[in-house]
């Protein structure tokens, strides 16, 4: 996927909500050391933020190198641009070594991932025993009846420019697979749901749109799917461009361990 996310690194920035400093606690609690933690996709490295909280180094990885460079700095985190080209034993390397890891993010991005081939380099690089890898993700927003529909009719027109991958994310990542046994916290096929909640403009809503992979695909083909008259019936149901409305994200978790 890489390439997919670096034409708008800089909106994708502001445009997503946050994640709860207490799922990072949740986490945390998971794993007897807290030396290493892997952040992987990690865009503009908002998780490895909240890693970052309770481990004394994040190593946080992209392959787009635009995202790594408009991520949060902070002086536990670690940023890496991380090509295609790099082989597993340069990042198994590059992360200390195979049982170096204690805990293994992937916030709204595994589901883009060579899983097989990433799932095999978390297998070697989770400390064995105690190690943990948490993987979550969301689309689904949640605002009123009446922008609801309208929301959806737009969400719609975007389906065939979504790479196929996206329908793990749509599908709540249930179909996703997760070879790794449960912690309590969601496994394969029985994912957690969790709500994000955030205080948003429309106009902040609008840039997350625009940062969607889809709508840049439809435009590098000629589509524009956020046109002026869709604007401005989204903007309508929304109440008005800065009216600030309480919109729910529904979120899913998966949380596991290797099995041994």
């Amino acid at each position: 996927m890489a390439g997919l996310f670096d034409k708008q690194a800089e909106i994708y920035l502001d445009a997503r909500p946050t994640y709860p400093s207490d799922w990072f606690s949740k986490l945390a609690a998971l794993t007897p050391q807290h030396s290493l933690a892997w952040d992987v996709g990690t865009g503009n490295g908002q998780a490895a933020l909240g890693v970052a909280e309770h481990y004394e180094r994040v190593i946080a990885t992209d392959v787009s190198e635009a995202q790594i460079e408009h991520a949060k700095q902070h002086p536990r985190v670690k940023y890496v641009h991380t090509p295609l080209s790099l082989s597993d034993d340069e990042l198994l390397t590059l992360m200390g070594g195979e049982n170096s890891v204690d805990l293994v993010t992937v916030a709204e991005a595994v589901h883009w991932f060579d899983l097989p081939k990433f799932y095999a380099l978390v297998t070697r690089l989770l400390r064995k025993p105690g190690g943990i890898i948490a993987v979550w993700g969301y689309y689904r927003s949640v605002v009123s009846p009446t922008f609801d529909p309208i929301m959806k009719r737009f969400f719609d027109t975007t389906l065939p420019y979504w790479n196929p991958k996206a329908q793990y994310a749509f599908d709540g990542y249930e179909t996703l697979p997760f070879p790794f046994e449960s912690v309590g916290l969601g496994s394969e096929g029985k994912p957690l749901l969790l709500d994000l909640p955030k205080e948003i403009s429309f106009e902040q809503f609008l840039m997350m749109l625009r940062s969607w992979s889809a709508v840049n695909t439809a435009k590098d083909q000629g589509v524009d799917l956020l046109s002026e008259a869709v604007v401005k019936e989204l903007e309508s149901a929304w109440g008005g461009p800065r009216l600030v409305r309480s919109v729910v994200y529904k979120a899913f978790m998966l949380v596991g361990k290797i099995k041994l």
